[in-house]
């Protein structure tokens, strides 16, 4: 992997990530039905915001590009999030929005039924001004998910925010992140990221996300027990993959959970990366885990199989964990946990 070019060696940020934030409620009644739930755990959650939280907790300087309501959870959000050193100072407040927050129920091994409550949620409501506002050009790179393009007029900015990461040499990473109860229509997914893929040079998503980035028939899409953050999705990933390379961006990682991954380069061959078997207690937060070890590897100028074996030795860590943000690892354990494991 070609390391950072000079110019971007000297911007004030490794990461700049922008999207959804909120207040996560974690279950502590594991392995009970949702019904019989007692209790809840309160965390800060949401794809970019756990990416950025991972990135700086293994070294890096990140910032976050959010949105807050003006309300007690934006307060409990932006707290942990300048407590763990991640740049907020961009994210504003919208007045009349409400924080977002998500309910999940944990019942391991595989059901993990989760609720989004993002009703007039403040972080859709990012703005082209709020971008002009944010020093995206000043970072290494920038890191935006799906979701961001479900609603206006969060979608506009981020198409904003990715122009001008792209004029000033910043890298794109999208991080597919489909959540198909944010959508009017799975197909509406598929069609607005082929749009943005053009500008995109790294794109990391499940095998299921990736067969809905090239979706054409939405009962392709099967969703059970609430699971949104793990929807099935089927379709030819290979092939699909392949047309999502040929659309832009250099570099596709599959995401691909107790395997580990599949980083696919436009006109190379496939490598696999073998992952770390853990026993699961929570599958929510570990790809977004997995994205800030990638990132790490990236922004330091490793190669790509590296960066990607520290990406499944974060996202293994953290499945065996209770919450997202949170259960990022920090430098250290991380790389205690992949040396007990034979490295990285």
């Amino acid at each position: 992997m070609t390391p950072p070019n000079l110019r971007r060696a000297r911007r004030s940020y490794d990461t700049f990530h922008m999207g959804r934030s909120g207040m996560d409620l974690y279950s502590n009644d594991v392995g009970a039905d949702f019904v019989h739930i007692k209790s809840f755990a309160a965390y800060v959650g949401g794809s970019p915001t756990n990416m950025s939280v991972g990135c700086r907790r293994l070294g890096l300087k990140s910032a976050l590009l959010t949105a807050f309501g003006e309300d007690p959870v934006g307060d409990f959000v932006a707290h942990f999030l300048t407590e763990e050193g991640v740049d907020i100072r961009f994210s504003p407040r919208k007045p009349g929005r409400q924080t977002s927050a998500v309910i999940l129920g944990i019942e391991p091994p595989d059901k993990f039924p989760l609720v989004f409550y993002r009703d007039n949620c403040a972080d859709i409501a990012l703005t082209i001004d709020d971008v002009l506002a944010a020093p995206i050009a000043q970072s290494r790179v920038f890191q935006f998910a799906g979701t961001n393009l479900s609603r206006e007029p969060s979608r506009s900015a981020t198409l904003y925010a990715v122009e001008v990461a792209r004029k000033a040499g910043t890298a794109v990473v999208l991080d597919l992140d489909f959540r198909p109860d944010q959508w009017h229509d799975p197909r509406a997914y598929g069609t607005t990221v082929r749009s943005v893929l053009p500008c995109a040079d790294i794109v990391m998503g499940t095998e299921d996300e990736i067969n809905a980035a090239m979706l054409t028939d939405p009962r392709s899409v099967r969703l059970t027990h609430s699971q949104v953050s793990d929807t099935r999705v089927s379709g030819n990933t290979a092939k699909h993959v392949f047309d999502l390379l040929e659309r832009g961006p250099g570099v596709v990682v599959e995401k691909r959970g107790e395997a580990g991954c599949r980083v696919h380069r436009r006109g190379g061959a496939a490598e696999d990366v073998p992952g770390f078997p853990v026993t699961v207690q929570n599958i929510l937060g570990a790809g977004d885990a997995f994205g800030a070890g990638f990132l790490y590897g990236y922004v330091k100028g490793w190669d790509l199989r590296k960066a990607a074996r520290l990406g499944n030795a974060c996202g293994a860590m953290v499945v065996t964990r209770h919450g997202c943000s949170i259960s990022m690892p920090f430098w250290d354990e991380v790389m205690a946990f992949a040396d007990e494991r034979g490295g990285l």
